[in-house]
């Protein structure tokens, strides 16, 4: 099954290709088509400037002669020369018809493709399990989560991961902390949840591990036990962490983002695949060791400065985290077709040497990384060990109390305090996720409530408002269950109906190109373009009874992809607002 966008853009191809063949046969497989920058100009574009070095022509007269020559076709309607490029006009008639049709017969399925034999491991957050996540990393979580989603409804068989760092220093810290810290002496927790008590005792053991050399020793012996492999403090270390990291999973919950698997990293450690890992790279002829320690040497590799040594085991043989990640990289890369992570940009060093490990090991395929910057308040950046931080549980409060108060304005007078509430936290989790989301991950953030919770602008209460508003005409007259569109001619409805009929390739590009971003972006001009209808073209009272029908049906089928679409982004759509 093909999507009426796919079907005209095939239709547009094919007929280039026809013309083309005779005169080039590489560039007719290669067409390239663009969508112009305003309706005017058409719905598609193809650019006649490569062949006019290829026919010696002005490319204006290749364009007029594509244009005579091209002519209508099922879902062309017609064709125009502009200077050099050749513009193509969908059926709009066609197009809406199928559109409204496909969205009302494929419901919750609009927009996602057939399923597909690939598999896809994304692993994303894989935080610390000392403490609760702070808002610095917030975006981790929401990218990933959308991600999975995108790439479930394009059709992948997908599994979330959350990688333990179970024998790192963090964890370590936390452990001893546990063990040599009376609770009495530290100040009580930010709140009752099981995160927020136990980062009280890493914060207090990391500042006596700075200060006493004795504890340092005491938290690296730890540490070294736990990358030898020992059972017994690695458990020791598992009680420590357990709780933090069930805190962690309901804060997830809470943002609507829940994984598949939980891997931890000890795992490659007890079945010996890293210690394989580390046999295998010190026979690489890139490997060299410095009393002890084995390295790789990436000056070949185009890395520069200080950093041309990557490490794989210390001097004692134990190995590093990034050795682990290696092994855990192969296990990966051997379970899936696609792997993706989802990185700090903090990350990109250590990302970079893994990849070339896995060279050197011989792995035909390589994980796609998705690197994010931080998020930060407009008071400024954020520390998680000195205990100078705002957690994501806060933001998450803040949120929906701010969405509270805006829901309690428009609505106090006719809704209970319970359903206040209700709305107030699906607002607020969606402002969250929404704003965070919006950003292009490699583009820094700094939240800003006035856009995140403005019901005016881009964002998810402006996109849920859109949503109830569509629910409301439809609570009042229904849409009729099977009905053909034939009488939208308003330039509003027409719009609305090219709007909704794009939804499906924004799906695909945000898959194929790993672009979460252009979700919320599309939600919102669908939102717009949907507000200017409802003002342009009555539904209800309509100037006909054929067209309130039609138009209800517009409105169902804008009820439909606003749903989908939050729902890619991890949010509510609300019936009432």
């Amino acid at each position: 099954m093909k999507y009426p966008v796919e079907e005209f853009e095939d239709e547009v191809a094919g007929k280039l290709k026809e013309l083309l063949v005779k005169i080039d046969r590489e560039f007719a497989e290669n067409i390239k088509l663009e969508i112009p920058p305003s309706p005017d100009k058409g719905d598609l574009s193809f650019a006649c400037f490569p062949l006019a070095k290829i026919l010696k022509k002005p490319p204006q007269e290749i364009s007029a002669e594509i244009a005579r020559a091209v002519g209508k076709g099922e879902w062309i309607d017609r064709v125009e020369a502009c200077g050099g490029y050749v513009n193509f006009f969908i059926n709009v008639e066609k197009l809406c018809a199928e559109t409204v049709r496909l969205i009302r017969e494929m419901d919750e399925k609009y927009g996602s493709f057939e399923s597909r034999k690939e598999k896809v491991i994304i692993e994303h957050t894989s935080a610390n399990p000392n403490g609760p996540l702070h808002v610095g990393r917030a975006r981790n979580p929401i990218i990933g989560d959308t991600l999975v989603r995108v790439y479930r409804f394009y059709g992948y068989n997908v599994r979330s991961q959350f990688y333990v760092d179970d024998l790192g220093k963090q964890v370590a810290i936390l452990a001893w902390g546990l063990k040599n810290i009376d609770p009495s002496t530290l100040p009580p927790p930010s709140r009752e949840k099981a995160d927020h008590h136990l980062v009280r005792f890493y914060q207090r053991a990391y500042q006596m591990m700075e200060e006493d050399p004795d504890v340092e020793e005491e938290i690296n012996e730890i540490t070294r036990l736990c990358e030898s492999g020992d059972e017994k403090t690695i458990e020791m270390v598992r009680e420590a962490y357990k709780k933090a990291l069930d805190g962690i999973k309901e804060s997830l919950k809470r943002i609507n983002v829940e994984f598949d698997e939980f891997v931890e990293e000890s795992r490659f450690v007890r079945d010996g695949s890293v210690y394989k890992v580390v046999e295998e790279l010190k026979k690489s002829k890139y490997a060299g060791s410095e009393d002890g320690a084995w390295y790789i040497d990436l000056k070949e590799f185009g890395i520069q400065g200080r950093d041309t040594r990557f490490f794989f085991t210390r001097k004692d043989g134990t190995t590093l985290y990034a050795t682990r990640d290696i092994a855990y990289h192969i296990w990966k890369l051997n379970q899936a077709d696609i792997v993706i992570n989802v990185l700090g940009e903090d990350h990109k060093l250590e990302a970079k040497q893994v990849e070339i490990a896995l060279r050197i090991l011989g792995m035909k395929r390589l994980p796609k990384v998705v690197f994010y910057s931080f998020v930060t308040l407009p008071e400024g950046k954020l520390s998680t060990r000195r205990g100078r931080v705002i957690y994501l549980d806060d933001l998450i409060d803040e949120a929906v109390e701010r969405a509270y108060q805006e829901v309690k304005k428009r609505r106090g007078d006719e809704l209970d305090e319970k359903r206040l509430r209700e709305i107030a936290e699906i607002v607020g989790i969606g402002a969250l996720r929404y704003n965070i989301v919006k950003i292009q991950p490699e583009k820094d953030i700094v939240f800003k409530w006035e856009e995140a919770l403005n019901f005016e602008g881009d964002s998810a209460p402006f996109v849920q408002y859109a949503h109830a508003r569509a629910c409301s005409i439809l609570r009042k007259e229904s849409a009729p269950e099977k009905i053909t569109v034939r009488n939208l001619k308003h330039p509003s409805e027409i719009s609305l109906a090219k709007v909704l009929s794009r939804f499906p390739n924004v799906v695909k590009i945000s898959c194929t190109q790993n672009r979460p971003h252009l979700i919320p972006s599309y939600l919102f001009e669908l939102a717009s373009t949907f507000n200017q209808f409802y003002r342009d073209c009555p539904v209800l009272k309509a100037e006909s009874e054929e067209i309130k029908k039609e138009r209800l049906t517009l409105v169902d089928s804008v009820r439909i992809v606003l749903r989908n679409g939050l729902s890619l982004l991890g949010i509510e759509a609300p019936e009432e607002m």
